[in-house]
């Protein structure tokens, strides 16, 4: 199913969707009228107070679409073009009174009427002889009638007003075409209703389907002609979109510069919201399982949890529940800014079962001894480690949607990301965990290799080793001069002896003979066991191979770090042993 399609089709199951023409737009106040046209009470509909005050979600007729020109929207829109006030410049609110004029004409309808009234007296002074509040300005504003203003009808809300509204639209169709996305034969949008949300986009929304210059036409079509999608369908993908991209909407997943969105289809809608709000937690932090915002009763999210619990122990989806394995169909949207369009970064559609199966993979892959003290990361963090100083404005363009996309495809791993991960080692020399996660299962997944997931003792790979032994050289350090050194050989050199280890390895053995000197003075018996570390780690490189290459691989530098972390933390985890082993040699 084409994505298009697959938004439209969703916008048929979203529980409070908007009428066909109308948008859910943040409104922050309501300006009540009398049957006269005049003002009865200005209303702040915002949420929350002072400065946080937060606008409400309303449906409203659509918004027109706004390029460089005047385009006022109908029944509701800015204070610039309803009151002609503005915090900045602007000369909007003629044509915005023009065109409700114009459009009630001779109704006889009292809202409208009332409206029409207000309008044509109306002046921009008056909002600072009436006393007006600053606040309102670039604020959204909608009419209501003061009779109907405890049953929370709005102007726009009235019959006779909907009415209108769908003859104006049926007014603007130029013609009818095959729907590209429908198969019908309907009126053919002319232009396509802005998409918002998306990171780093236009405020104002961006498109995804756009001819806005001769450039992109074809056989002398213009606007939508040149892909016709019917009013109908393109009303109803982007009000789907524009919908799961809401902040809160439990439908989305900030990944890198990839705004992505997801959903789920299928016949028990029982399953469907099940496999959503797993999703949703699949890449998000370990604090959101606690929440599961879109499961509401108590007894729902642990049944939640359990399940999820068991999908990151291994158990098959289709072991845990048949009907959500292969029941329930998966979609998964990545978009990204790209001037005045979207760019789609990745389109995914699959059964949730296989989806929760490549999941599982990566989990495996990325888990390493002693794993990250978040337990299961999001997505996001293990992106920061690829950023200059852990920025998510700093993470490589592509390289978040390309990673998710592998990650839920089974695919190998974007080159990139080996990369990218290996020269932020080199320059801030800071082994973690999910660095050392995302080394691994690059390992893995992309040069088919077979990696430990804790310290292997028999592991013979060249970087491995020598990865070991720079964190023994490292110990080595620490145990003569104490934690308190300006600089260990890690902050020097960690760079130069993962990827040119004879530059560096015969000054760092001469080094550590200095140090175990120092260290014999203070205690024997560890003296002995830390010649003992270097020297089982040196009996087990290839007799017939150079110990110390001058240049190690990509791959044989991923295992450099991955050696240095398990060499490192295994020293932490083993201290006690140590102290008895060393007490029992001094005797």
């Amino acid at each position: 199913m084409s994505i298009l399609a697959a938004l439209a089709h969703a916008y048929d199951r979203l529980p409070d969707a908007p009428p066909f023409g109308f948008s859910s737009e943040k409104i922050g106040f309501l300006i009540s009228l009398n049957e006269d046209g005049t003002v009865a009470h200005v209303i702040d509909l915002r949420d929350g107070e002072g400065k946080k005050k937060v606008a409400r979600q309303m449906f409203v007729p659509a918004p027109t679409k706004r390029t460089a020109d005047i385009a006022p929207n109908f029944l509701w829109d800015k204070s610039s073009y309803v009151l002609g006030v503005t915090a900045g410049e602007g000369k909007r609110h003629a044509k915005f009174v023009e065109r409700h004029i114009d459009a009630i004409g001779a109704s006889t309808d009292t809202g409208l009427t009332a409206l029409k009234a207000f309008l044509k007296s109306w002046h921009p002074e008056r909002f600072a002889e009436l006393g007006w509040s600053e606040d309102m300005k670039d604020q959204n504003i909608v009419f209501g009638l003061e009779s109907e203003r405890r049953d929370n009808i709005r102007i726009h809300d009235r019959p006779s007003a909907r009415a209108l509204w769908s003859q104006m639209n049926a007014a603007g169709d130029t013609g009818q075409a095959i729907c590209l996305v429908s198969g019908e034969r309907a009126p053919v949008a002319r232009l396509h209703q802005a998409i918002k949300g998306v990171w780093g986009a236009q405020s104002s929304g961006a498109s995804i389907v756009s001819f806005n210059i001769d450039a992109f036409t074809s056989y002398g079509h213009e606007q939508g002609d040149n892909a016709p999608v019917s009013e109908a369908a393109t009303f109803a993908y982007t009000t789907a979109l524009n919908r799961f991209l809401e902040k809160d909407s439990g439908h989305r997943l900030q990944i890198g510069d990839a705004s992505t969105v997801f959903w789920a289809d299928g016949e028990h809608a029982e399953k469907v919201s099940l496999a959503e709000t797993m999703f949703s937690v699949f890449f998000n932090d370990e604090d959101a399982e606690a929440d599961l915002a879109s499961v509401d009763e108590k007894s729902e999210a642990k049944k939640v949890g359990v399940r999820l619990k068991q999908i990151r122990e291994g158990m098959a989806v289709a072991d845990l529940d048949p009907g959500l394995a292969s029941g329930v169909r998966f979609y998964v949207l990545a978009l990204a800014p790209n001037a005045a369009r979207l760019s789609v970064r990745f389109w995914l559609e699959d059964d949730f079962g296989t989806i929760a199966r490549n999941y599982q993979r990566f989990i495996s892959d990325m888990r390493v001894e002693p794993p990250p003290r978040d337990g299961y990361p999001a997505l996001w963090k293990y992106l920061a480690e690829t950023a200059v100083l852990k920025k998510r404005e700093n993470v490589p363009p592509n390289l978040a949607g390309d990673w998710m996309r592998a990650i839920l495809t089974g695919q190998s791993y974007p080159l990139t990301l080996l990369a990218t991960v290996l020269m932020r080692l080199r320059a801030d020399k800071d082994v973690n965990a999910l660095r050392v996660g995302i080394l691994k299962s690059l390992l893995i997944r992309n040069a088919r290799r077979e990696v430990p997931v804790a310290l292997d003792p028999e592991n013979t790979d060249k970087g491995y080793l020598l990865g070991q032994l720079f964190a023994t050289y490292e110990h080595v350090q620490t145990a003569a001069l104490g934690s308190k050194v300006n600089a260990t050989i890690k902050d020097k050199f960690y760079g130069s002896a993962s990827a040119q280890p004879r530059k560096v390895f015969a000054l760092l053995d001469k080094g550590s003979a200095n140090h175990l000197s120092k260290v014999g003075k203070q205690s024997p018996g560890r003296r002995v066991n830390l010649e003992k570390q270097i020297g089982a780690i040196m009996d087990r490189m290839q007799p017939d191979a150079d110990p110390f290459p001058a240049s190690l691989s990509a791959e044989e530098q991923a295992l450099f770090g991955l050696g240095y972390y398990h060499q490192r933390n295994e020293f932490f985890k083993s201290k006690k042993d140590d102290t008895a082993a060393i007490e029992e040699t001094d005797k």
